[in-house]
């Protein structure tokens, strides 16, 4: 079972299970999102008439015994994450920490094996001081320094404690969870994830970048991963930074576009903008604002456990990137 099966990830991680051989449910807030759902999965090559679905949300419990009966493994994918910043931080932090007890909960009272919670870079990399060395799964975001942590990572970690926390107390549940830094690649349907925006912006001609940079990693090779870490015996009880290699500058990022897509880049910006400016444009634009609390911070992580324990082989950075822009280019 898949929770969110019309996301960005979600939907990629139902075209992996199937593809291997999987038996697949799926939970929808609203039934309406069944064919969308269907399209999106034979965009990816599986049978999209294949799926069952369930109508489930993360703020009720409504719906969660149906969705987990009968099921061996749930991906727990659906999280929120708004491009901009959200008036209350509740907005994240209730349906993410209280969505995923949700979900173990009725996945231990119906016997099933193994949960895998998508959780993310934003649990392990903020509220740190600025280190050398890169971040690994032994990392987690600290919430008590004195300087305030976004909402959405803050949701992420109070989420991803949360679940830890459960299966300490139901050791019946075995619990993996992957954290992703950005992730990008193709979007199977109208749901091109928050990491695409970025990708979005330099395509559409920003007169500059902002001093940032990002992970990278394929959302393909984030839905590969959670079906390696839900099968395989040795990623019980373990995390996997999902990661395809050291973090890029969004100036990086803008001269792949260039060198990859040629004149159809003709509008991506090559010069860094002042973090004055950016910060000036944040009081307009949530999603700048979003974006300026992490200007000039230099971090890194590594993936290096989940290609050792597991065998994951991402794509390269640049692949990711070209295959966001050509996704977004042909819409």
């Amino acid at each position: 079972m898949v929770t969110g099966g019309s996301g960005f990830v979600g939907s990629n991680c139902l075209v992996a299970a199937l593809r291997d051989g999987f038996q697949v449910r799926t939970t929808v807030r609203s039934m309406v999102r069944a064919d969308e759902v269907r399209a999106m999965v034979t965009t990816g090559g599986q049978d999209g008439g294949a799926v069952e679905f369930v109508t489930a949300d993360l703020t009720s419990d409504a719906g969660w015994p149906e969705a987990v009966a009968g099921v061996d493994y749930v991906l727990h994918v659906a999280s929120p994450f708004p491009v901009g910043v959200p008036k209350d931080p509740d907005e994240l932090i209730v349906p993410a920490r209280d969505g995923a007890l949700r979900v173990l909960r009725a996945a231990a009272d119906a016997g099933v094996k193994r949960v895998v919670q998508t959780s993310s870079f934003a649990a392990i990399g903020y509220g740190h001081v600025p280190q050398a060395r890169p971040f690994t799964e032994d990392d987690w975001t600290d919430l008590s320094g004195a300087d305030p942590v976004a909402a959405y990572p803050t949701s992420k970690t109070l989420a991803e404690r949360a679940a830890w926390d459960f299966v300490a107390e139901h050791p019946e549940v075995e619990l993996a969870t992957v954290n992703p830094v950005g992730i990008f690649g193709p979007a199977l349907g109208g749901d091109t994830g928050t990491s695409l925006e970025i990708v979005k912006r330099l395509l559409g001609g920003l007169p500059g970048v902002p001093d940032l940079s990002f992970g990278v990693v394929d959302v393909r090779d984030v839905a590969d991963l959670h079906v390696l870490a839900m099968t395989r015996p040795k990623a019980a009880g373990e995390r996997f930074l999902a990661t395809s290699g050291d973090f890029m500058s969004m100036l990086e990022m803008a001269r792949i576009l260039r060198t990859g897509i040629g004149d159809r880049a003709r509008k991506v910006p090559t010069r860094v903008l002042p973090n004055a400016l950016i910060r000036l444009a944040g009081r307009f634009d949530s999603g700048m604002a979003q974006l300026a609390t992490e200007l000039g911070q230099l971090k890194n992580a590594s993936g290096k456990k989940a290609e050792r324990v597991l065998g994951w082989m991402p794509r390269s950075r640049e692949e990711a990137l070209l295959a966001s822009a050509e996704c977004l280019l042909s819409r």
